[in-house]
């Protein structure tokens, strides 16, 4: 005899996607911005893979007006940063959109 119960657990997803949105919130609090208002957000939101996402990224770092070096500082933890985040994004089912708008 199977002793199955149905026992309702969130998935992964939408784990991942309360407690971002919780940080959000968190943010928001204490900084009294939000970050899914800024115009970066939407540009990322139109990105569908990390090389498109490190592109618009790359964009921004070079518009801080930094020394070469200063650039690639931010290049060699940005890289890996981004690509980890999309392999994690993709492996919840969230592999569509890296920022996610609040609902």
């Amino acid at each position: 005899m199977s002793n199955s119960r149905n026992i309702t657990t969130p998935s992964s997803s939408s784990n991942f996607q309360l407690i971002f949105n919780n940080a959000l919130k968190v943010y928001e609090k204490r900084t009294k911005k939000d970050l899914l208002a800024h115009p970066l957000a939407s540009e990322l939101q139109n990105c569908n893979s990390p090389s498109k996402v490190l592109a618009l990224l790359h964009q921004q770092v070079q518009g801080l007006d930094q020394s070469p070096s200063g650039a690639d500082r931010w290049t060699k933890w940005l890289d890996p940063t981004v690509n980890v985040l999309y392999m994690l994004s993709e492996t919840l089912g969230e592999g569509t959109s890296l920022v996610s708008r609040k609902t």
